[in-house]
């Protein structure tokens, strides 16, 4: 099991920026693909991007392809997603979650294994 504990979310403008942080504690986490979530009052959890164990890929969902990035630094257990060119509908709770290094699905929540509490972001119009 491993610790997640998300951090650097808050109120911006539309097409503002925001860096969101995860710090991970508890096993290796270089043995952890990596992923954000989110979700909106009303609606499902979402995938957002995720980051294989070594760092060497990531994915994306469609909704914010080019305007996120996801990355890690598994020398400081920590993983990141840089939020560019924030939209109003980008307004949700954020979650970090942790895989195994074997997990294939990426997209979908139920492969995850642990999760944070989330961290709130709200972009204004």
């Amino acid at each position: 099991q491993v610790q997640l504990v998300e951090s650097g979310g808050g109120l911006v403008q539309a097409g503002g920026s925001l860096r969101l942080s995860c710090a991970a504690s508890g096993r290796t986490f270089g043995n952890y693909n990596m992923a954000w979530f989110r979700q909106a009052p009303g609606k499902e959890r979402e995938f957002v991007a995720t980051i294989v164990f070594s760092g060497a890929s990531t994915y994306y969902a469609d909704s914010v392809k080019g305007r996120f990035t996801i990355s890690r630094d598994n020398a400081e257990n920590t993983v990141y997603l840089q939020m560019n060119s924030l939209k109003p509908e980008d307004t949700a709770v954020y979650y970090c979650a942790a895989a195994s290094r074997y997990s294939t699905a990426f997209y979908y929540a139920t492969e995850y294994s642990d999760w944070g509490q989330g961290t709130q972001v709200t972009v204004s119009s």
